[in-house]
């Protein structure tokens, strides 16, 4: 009976030793978590000042229920922190590992290291909201109606501050470029940087922030219009690399024409005199030959100025009888020599009217006779190529009938951009194709017009074409190939290089494995290359063949425009 009772002493000793050994363990556990940092130690001090508060806890208490109340304690002094932005809805526990995960980047970033990614939430402005203590800043890319800019908005105890509080430098640094630094200048209720973001908004961004004496900095990744390709992708899909750099441009340039006629070789035909039209002869397409009748015209002053003419021929006939009548006497001393003067003057007078109206009835393409009918006749040997004439109709004389014209020769007129004005001259050999089927010639640029169109804003240049075939017809639209002299340009990327996304004109650069998109002005180009104005640098590597894939990638991506 007395063993068992020492038993019973040894086992109630061990008990005692194991209790003593779990309250000290559980007294040292919140000492190991503030030994991490000025986080755990703000902590602990948030963690006392919310005890001594509530008034403190029995020093008799359960040790199990302190520790769990401490560390509730720690977790709402971390939520404290905190500044609020506005945003419903945000999960408690995620913001306090969000705020410890850019505690732990300050600290680092204490130590030496450059680049600091900070982690965000999403502010008020919708940008990205970085916060340390009770300071914070909010990153936005402003861009309604205008460039794309930084705006940053401040903030202390999750209260908006005032943007002359804050001084603030941005450094910006893209893949393959050297980094770009952004200074801001009070403006509103923001900090606004006049220089613009360029597109795509892919970089990485560090921010140094001063507020109140203290130094804040802040960092983030966005990515934007980049994918990723190892070296054996690019092989399986045989995408061709290559490098920017200088070449000859051979300036090629298809411009659109159209044939027209020799204006120089076409003829209007009018009419000389009003009337009614009795006949036609001739109709578009018919070749006709000089003085050929294509028209027979009444008129009533065709039969007045023939009558005119045949009054004048009879006056002429009867002063010629009585000049030799007054010859005859005068020469016989009947009559005076006055009289005989009289009678030649008469005749002169008449012949001079009569002559003119010969010419009248010439001039209106009359020939003599009698009636009221005169034709209508071709000028020259030619081609009709307009009518506007039908029996039965009343003409004047400012009425168009025919055109005839030689189509021995036509004019290809080009239409030349106001931008490739400066590559086109008069000598120049060019290349005319039919656009609608297989035809084509060479010939040279004859003439540029001195003015630009208003509305086409385009000029006009000419070629002459020999048309002995007929071939080339008047209406036929054509493409003019001019070839312009070779230009070296400083910097150019193969053809094939170029694709358009939603930032315009690209060119996929290659970074190691990544590739993005660089939006490119471009200017010349030939069948090979084009000139890259900027957005891209020489040496840089980009996607030359094969480079849509590089495009249908990003489309699988999902590249998002975030800012």
């Amino acid at each position: 009976m007395k063993l068992n009772k020492q038993m019973w002493l040894i086992i109630a000793i061990i008990l005692v030793g194991i209790a003593a050994a779990g309250f000290i363990l559980k007294a040292d556990k919140p000492k190991v978590e503030a030994g991490h940092g000025d986080h755990a130690e703000h902590a602990e001090e948030e963690a006392g000042d919310h005890a001594e508060e509530s008034g403190g806890k029995d020093e008799h208490a359960d040790h199990a229920e302190e520790g769990a109340v401490e560390k509730d304690t720690i977790e709402k002094g971390l939520a404290e922190k905190r500044p609020e932005h506005g945003e419903a809805g945000h999960n408690h526990e995620k913001d306090h590992m969000a705020l410890s995960t850019n505690e732990k980047a300050v600290a680092k970033n204490t130590h030496g290291e450059h680049a600091k990614m900070s982690q965000f939430t999403k502010g008020p402005r919708g940008g990205k909201l970085f916060t340390e203590g009770n300071y914070a800043v909010e990153v936005t890319i402003f861009e309604q109606n205008q460039p794309p800019q930084f705006r940053l908005y401040t903030y202390l105890n999750g209260k908006p501050i005032a943007p002359t509080s804050t001084t603030v430098t941005l450094k910006l640094s893209r893949l393959g470029r050297e980094a770009q630094t952004f200074k801001f200048t009070p403006e509103n209720d923001y900090l606004v940087s006049k220089v613009t973001v360029e597109e795509p908004h892919s970089f990485k961004v560090d921010i140094d922030a001063t507020y109140a004496g203290k130094a804040y900095e802040f960092g983030y990744d966005q990515v934007e219009a980049r994918v990723k390709l190892t070296a054996q992708q690019l092989k399986q899909s045989a995408i061709e690399i290559l490098t920017a750099g200088p070449a000859n441009i051979q300036s090629n340039l298809r411009l659109l024409g159209e044939i027209k006629l020799n204006t120089d070789k076409a003829v209007q035909v009018l009419p000389r005199l009003a009337g009614i039209v009795e006949s036609v002869a001739g109709n578009v397409g018919d070749k006709v030959k000089k003085g050929q009748t294509l028209a027979v015209v009444s008129s009533v002053s065709v039969a007045e100025n023939r009558g005119d003419l045949a009054a004048a021929q009879q006056r002429l006939s009867l002063a010629k009888t009585t000049l030799l009548r007054e010859e005859t006497l005068w020469r016989e001393k009947i009559s005076a020599e006055q009289d005989y003067l009289a009678a030649k003057n008469e005749v002169q007078l008449a012949q001079i009217e009569v002559s003119r109206q010969q010419q009248k009835l010439s001039s209106q393409g009359i020939g003599g006779g009698t009636g009221t009918r005169y034709t209508l006749t071709s000028p020259i040997d030619g081609v009709i190529t307009r009518k506007q004439i039908s029996m039965g109709q009343v003409i004047d004389m400012s009425q168009m009938v025919f055109e005839v014209a030689n189509l021995s020769t036509v004019w290809a007129d080009v239409n030349i951009p106001t931008k490739d004005l400066g590559l086109v001259k008069v000598g120049q050999k060019v290349t005319v194709r039919a656009a609608a089927f297989d035809l084509s010639t060479e010939g040279t640029i004859t003439y540029i017009a001195p003015l630009v169109a208003e509305q086409s804003r385009t000029a006009t240049a000419r070629v002459v074409l020999v048309n002995d075939k007929a071939n080339w017809l008047v209406g036929l639209p054509v493409n003019i190939d001019l070839t312009a002299d070779v230009t070296n340009v400083p910097l150019a990327v193969s053809l094939e290089a170029i694709q358009s996304i939603q930032y315009g004109n690209v060119v996929f650069g290659r970074y190691g494995d990544n590739f993005e998109a660089r939006p490119v002005e471009l200017g010349r180009r030939d069948s090979k290359y084009v000139e890259v104005l900027s957005g891209l640098n020489e040496g840089e590597q980009y996607a030359a063949g094969n480079s849509f894939i590089v495009k249908a990638e990003l489309g699988k991506a999902g590249a998002s425009h975030d800012h």
